[in-house]
């Protein structure tokens, strides 16, 4: 593990969390939480998933950054949906 590819996770789950903000604009955590919970998903996601998109897409980078960017999308949507509702 080296540090472009910790930045490209991070990077690219914090893109995936502020498209996951903009796709549920109701249950949004705002711009900064959504980038803060996207960069973690996608350092977990990228650690987790990254060398099995890797060899599904064959290159180490793409595979990194698409599972970085699914997880860092999904994991703000998922945080959003837990959130309780405002009285």
């Amino acid at each position: 593990m080296d540090v472009t590819s910790l930045l490209v996770q991070l990077v690219s789950g914090a893109v995936g969390g502020n498209v996951g903000g903009m796709l549920n604009k109701a249950k949004s955590l705002g711009p900064m939480l959504n980038t803060v919970l996207g960069a973690i998903g996608g350092l977990g996601g990228g650690q987790l998933l990254g060398g099995t998109l890797a060899g599904v897409l064959g290159n180490a980078t793409a595979g990194t950054a698409t599972a970085s960017g699914l997880v860092g999308l999904l994991l703000p949507l998922i945080a959003g949906m837990l959130k309780p509702k405002a009285s």
